[in-house]
């Protein structure tokens, strides 16, 4: 009984918690533009760096940019895809960060941090296809 009472509890806990995270529409506009603006400045610092440093600040400031985009859909509207999204994207921009920071090697080394970039792609995005199993 008192682990039924507690899953309740629990339970209700969640679901409060959902509804207190609920973002009005303004709310939503606000926070869209404070990541838009979030990544001109992100970008702008990147201008003053060279080479492949600018290429991987740019990448860095993108895949934010796009996780904080997919993260407030998740907070607007929950829902398993909205989740999903979150995780995926986060996957894509660790991908090209790390695919980008191979560019400063060469040769073997180059050619490894490649391959464990892909591997690494490759796993979270198993994970990602378990997630969707499991919902």
């Amino acid at each position: 009984m008192k682990k039924h009472l507690l899953m309740l509890a629990l339970a209700s806990t969640c679901f409060m918690a959902t509804q207190a995270g609920a973002m009005t529409k303004d709310e939503y506009k606000v926070e869209k533009e404070k990541i838009e603006a979030d990544y001109k400045v992100a970008k702008a610092q990147c201008d003053s760096m060279k080479d492949n440093a600018k290429d991987v600040c740019q990448k860095e400031a993108k895949g934010k940019e796009d996780v904080a985009k997919a993260e407030l859909e998740q907070q607007y509207k929950p829902s398993d895809a909205h989740a999903r999204k979150v995780a995926e994207e986060k996957v894509k921009a660790t991908y090209e960060v790390a695919k980008e920071k191979c560019d400063d090697q060469t040769g073997d080394a180059k050619a490894a941090c490649v391959k464990q970039a892909k591997a690494d792609e490759a796993q979270g995005k198993a994970d990602i296809k378990a997630m969707k199993k499991a919902m």
